[in-house]
């Protein structure tokens, strides 16, 4: 394994500048600092928050890209799924992380700012990001520009630079390292077509060439380094769309794509590949291929669930149909695209605690 230190500055006479030293000081003293990374990748995650608070050096090397990436080449990479449940009296909600290996379930610390809905949800890096929604606080009603970070290494929440735009109901993914919110609601309820992208190294929102029409209620999904934006509708009185915008990062500009999905109720990307589940026939999965714009149907077996409404997430490379029916016997659905014909379909032990909200996989 070759992994480059990081580049020390250069002082006369070794002098080092006072709040830099704990900055600038070895990992681990006496041992190389490509091996120091490894013995902190090799410490189990449950430890993680405590080193975090041993040195500055440890915390921001625990919150870089490299941690992750020594992680997964020493094969210590974890998958976990976080929710998002209602709590009870449906007066809030709160983040959980679901026991995938045998772990119990735990709560995340509370989310900073006020409670809200219709915000967009990314993980990039091994970090949970939620942006912006509509916010109601003390009854006071508004769209939120605000953006919350959380670190599932050091478990805790960071507030992040505001957007340009606040919305609500937009669209958004991860592309390239970047993210992009498109589309929503605006402060005065006008459907909006501005987009911007968010660089997580600047700590930077910036306004990009805008969507060619107005859309809300829309999601978004990254294939092949393009943003794809479909679902939702462009204004109240027009009915829903099956235009699919594109966005080329390199190009800078915006394509189509005529057949897409509308009053998409749940999305999620798994094997390369789109699963949606449409408002007009949540029995079934619509799975799209960008490799050729063709659509699929997978029909819901009953199996586990007679739920109609479902919420996704993703483990182990399947895809969980989290119900989001009260039922007495419910197990979670899970679809397994690489498994053969006609044995796909069968339930995990794996569900929410309460009403699912939201579901994300994170990768620590």
């Amino acid at each position: 394994m070759q992994l480059k230190a990081p580049t020390r500055a250069k002082y006369s006479q070794g002098f080092m500048p006072i709040g830099e030293s704990d900055a600038y000081c070895a990992l681990i003293p006496g041992l190389p600092e490509d091996l120091a990374k490894i013995c902190l990748a090799l410490v189990p995650r449950s430890q993680f928050p405590v080193m975090g608070s041993v040195s500055k050096r440890w915390m921001s090397f625990l919150e870089s890209k490299e941690f992750i990436a020594v992680r997964k080449e020493v094969g210590k990479l974890e998958e976990w799924v976080y929710v998002l449940t209602a709590d009870a009296g449906s007066k809030g909600s709160h983040w959980e992380v679901l026991g995938c290996s045998g772990q119990k379930h735990s709560p995340l610390p509370p989310m900073p700012g006020p409670t809200k809905a219709g915000f967009g949800v990314v993980v990039l890096d091994g970090k949970l990001f939620v942006i912006a929604g509509y916010a109601a606080d003390h009854g006071k009603e508004c769209v939120s520009d605000e953006v919350y970070r959380y670190d599932s290494c050091l478990n805790r929440w960071v507030e992040l630079s505001k957007m340009n735009v606040a919305r609500c109901d937009f669209a958004c993914a991860e592309v390239n390292g970047m993210i992009y919110v498109a589309g929503g609601f605006g402060p005065n309820g006008d459907s909006l077509s501005s987009v911007e992208v968010y660089d997580a190294e600047q700590n930077k929102w910036t306004l990009i060439e805008s969507l060619r029409r107005p859309r809300w209620g829309c999601f978004a999904c990254s294939f092949e380094g393009k943003l794809y934006v479909m679902g939702g509708r462009s204004r109240f009185t027009i009915g829903n769309t099956r235009f699919v915008d594109v966005y080329n990062p390199n190009d800078n500009a915006w394509g189509e794509v005529k057949n897409g999905c509308v009053m998409v109720t749940a999305h999620a990307v798994l094997d390369k590949k789109l699963f949606c589940i449409e408002w007009k026939n949540q029995r079934s999965l619509a799975v799209f291929n960008p490799a050729d714009n063709s659509w699929q149907k997978v029909p819901v077996p009953l199996t586990g669930s007679s739920s109609t409404r479902f919420c996704f997430g993703i483990h182990d490379g399947k895809l969980l149909l989290f119900s989001l029916d009260e039922e007495p016997c419910y197990k979670t659905l899970m679809y397994d695209p690489a498994a053969p014909t006609g044995s796909e379909w069968c339930t995990s032990e794996l569900k929410p605690p309460g009403l699912c909200l939201c579901s994300v996989t994170i990768r620590a």
